[in-house]
């Protein structure tokens, strides 16, 4: 059946294109697999709440009619406002809201870190721009600039609200606008797109703009709340959209609630980590697995002014598809943080694949946490983002990095095992740390299924045929300095402290990495089996001082650490280090020059990123062997090779553009042999 939804229609209608129904819930009610829902032009002001889901043979699908402007949108206009000295008021009576009131919901959660003052789920929009919530009527009167923000200058258009048994009161400064002429709207629902119960599959939503929904802060131990998603579902594709101004999260492939609600910040009697585990093994223990959960596809949509991030999920994004979409300016009010912050933020990103996005201008353009086994990251162009291009906590991996232009100040920070990094661009700084407090799970290959646990000395990582592009005339010290886990503070010696999250960072380079074994050095195992076959072990251990030439009693290198775990090997070759970028001090075949063959500009003002091959010669220089899963091998703890998600091999015999590498795999992203300018777009 195909179903068509006109502003010009009636829900009591049969939904023909003839006598369309007014609302898309109408449709959403009725469909049944198979079935096409059309929507029209015009603003739909309503929570789409599918009934039914589809199969993998015969998907429901929701699209804006083409060449038509269809919006779906968690907000109403407003237009009884009052004033009230220099600012203006609007009183509205609780039932407006019905059973939810924004404006009466407490931003909340496990990992948000914001808690010397308090944020509402509601915002006010003036002219489509979400104002900022002030903690009082004076803020209102004279509201202070937030330099913080993305816009500190809008950040002076302040609302406050009070609450009451019966109405609702909202004050705000539109700083000369007038309210009263429609051009303020105010939340009312939490979503746009959502099912209100799990198990809805097989949903196609493609084509809207999707905007101004009232989320929840969605931590991976709570109900992870999108403006859409398929709420713990199977196979949904959201595609060509244009989502915005979520509260929280754009799109959310997360858990729902039954595995965990917050009770790590509810219940205080365990730690947030082992809240998580114990999300996981619920989740396991119910219907977690790659035929009931995941599969989804994310591709093509435009999403940004979110306050958490763009897409986030734990455990429902796992064998998904994330591809092509713009991400950018997430928490760019800058008014609430937390653990959870980031372009895409994934948790167990078990075989998903995230390629050729484009995210900048966010806190964390990519955060993989815990569980990345199997995933890849490949093509991704990533600028401008506060803390890191890229994150992955806590995972054992294999992880696979190719061909990613990794353009922001600090590109790369890891704590974790058995990250591959292979032909990417990185103009920003590496930073590697340890965890020995936290056990995670690692998978039996390309499955759910839960193979062990451990804690995370590091290492095990590949870099092999990058670039790493320092700034010219950087004056940074090349010494290793320590860095914070959020925004990569500068830590002292005295900042140290049991519970501090402490990285090990250097400029641009992989010389973080030189406390490390490599691959020619004694594994533990093999010291450990040498010592065992020597004879028995004494009864009473020998105190070991420190040595000062970072040399054990055997004379062997003592690889210790802040946390005094012994990092597992790293295997790093034939990279090209430029502008006195730093190479491990092991590494074999590293080329490094005092200049550059590759300058970068971000070009705002006409929204392109341009990449420039000036010498190429320099990048002939470096053609080394192609990459493949072969030589990769497999990753420590979960002993699964570096492999497709679909469990064939890799071999990088092609560039970013698809270009063959022929006589030899030129290292970076393209394989060029002269000069060549590279445009890259990100205006939408």
């Amino acid at each position: 059946m195909n179903y068509h939804v006109k502003k010009t229609g009636s829900d009591l209608n049969p939904g023909t294109e003839d006598k369309p129904f007014l609302t898309i819930s109408k449709a959403a009610y009725v469909a049944k697999p198979g079935d096409v829902i059309t929507v029209h032009e015009g603003v739909y002001r309503e929570w789409v709440s599918p009934r039914c889901g589809g199969t993998s043979s015969q998907r429901i699908i929701y699209q804006a009619a083409e060449g038509e402007n269809v919006v779906i949108s968690g907000a109403e206009v407003i237009t009884d406002w009052v004033k009230d000295g220099d600012i203006w008021k609007t009183v509205i009576d609780n039932s407006f809201f019905g059973n939810f009131n924004p404006y009466n919901e407490v931003l909340f959660g496990d990992w948000l870190f914001t808690r010397d003052r308090v944020f509402h789920l509601g915002e006010v929009y003036l002219n489509g721009r979400a104002m900022y919530e002030a903690v009082s009527l004076d803020g209102v009167r004279n509201p202070v600039r937030n330099e913080k923000s993305f816009e500190p200058d809008f950040s002076l258009y302040t609302w406050y609200a009070e609450v009451d048994d019966k109405y609702t009161t909202i004050y705000a400064n539109f700083h000369g606008e007038d309210p009263t002429k429609g051009n303020v709207e105010i939340n009312v629902r939490r979503f746009c797109f959502w099912p209100e119960k799990p198990g809805v599959n097989y949903i196609t939503v493609r084509g809207f703009t999707m905007k101004q929904a009232a989320t929840q802060w969605a931590p991976p131990t709570a109900l992870q709340e999108g403006l859409i998603g398929p709420h713990w579902a199977k196979g949904w594709i959201i595609e060509n959209n244009t989502i915005s101004d979520s509260k929280c999260c754009g799109i959310s492939l997360g858990k729902e609630e039954s595995t965990g609600q917050n009770e790590w910040t509810t219940l205080f009697t365990k730690m947030g980590h082992q809240r998580e585990q114990e999300v996981i093994f619920r989740a396991l223990n119910k219907d977690w697995s790659r035929d009931n959960i995941g599969g989804h596809i994310v591709r093509n949509n435009h999403i940004y002014n979110c306050g958490q991030a763009g897409i986030v999920g734990h455990l429902g994004c796992v064998f998904s598809l994330v591809e092509n979409n713009h991400i950018h300016h997430i928490r760019y009010k800058r008014e609430f943080e937390g653990a959870e912050v980031g372009g895409i933020k994934f948790h167990a990103a078990i075989d998903t694949i995230i390629r050729n996005n484009i995210i900048h201008d966010s806190f964390r353009g990519v955060w993989l946490d815990w569980q990345a086994q199997g995933t890849r990251v490949t093509g991704n162009i990533m600028f401008g983002n506060d803390s890191e291009d890229m994150l992955v906590e806590v995972s054992h991996g294999p992880t696979m990095i190719d061909h990613n232009l990794f353009l922001s100040e600090h590109a790369f920070k890891t704590l974790s095992h058995s990250c591959a990094l292979v032909h990417n661009l990185i103009a920003g700084t590496i930073s590697v740390g340890q965890e020995p407090r936290r056990h995670t799970p690692y998978h039996v290959p390309h499955s759910t299924s839960v193979a062990g646990m451990t804690n995370f000395a590091g290492g095990d990582d590949r870099y092999y045929n990058n670039i790493f592009l320092r700034k010219k005339n950087d004056e940074r010290s090349d010494e290793p300095h320590l860095e914070s886990f959020f925004g990569n503070d500068p830590l002292k010696p005295e900042d140290i402290n049991p519970f501090t999250q402490a990285f090990m960072a250097y400029p641009v380079g992989t010389a973080v990495y030189n406390e490390y074994p490599g691959a020619d050095d004694e594994k533990p195992w093999e010291r450990m089996k040498r010592i065992f076959a020597a004879g028995p072990m004494p009864q009473k251990p020998k105190v070991q001082e420190e040595k000062k030439d970072n040399k054990d009693e055997e004379g062997k290198p003592a690889y210790a650490s802040l946390s005094g775990m012994t990092p597992l090997a790293v295997y790093i070759e034939n990279n090209v280090y430029f502008n006195r970028a730093l190479a491990y001090k092991k590494e074999k075949g590293a080329r490094l020059y005092d200049d550059s063959a590759v300058e970068y500009t971000i070009d705002r003002d006409n929204k392109k990123v341009i990449i420039e091959i000036t010498k190429p010669e320099l990048l002939v220089e470096s053609a080394g062997d192609i990459i493949t899963t072969e030589k990769l091998g497999a990753g420590f703890h979960t002993e699964q090779l570096f492999e497709k998600p679909d469990g064939t091999p890799y071999c990088f015999d092609t560039d970013f553009f698809g270009n063959p590498r022929t006589d030899g795999a030129i290292c970076g992203p393209f394989q060029v042999k002269e000069k060549k300018r590279f445009e890259f777009s990100f205006e939408h």
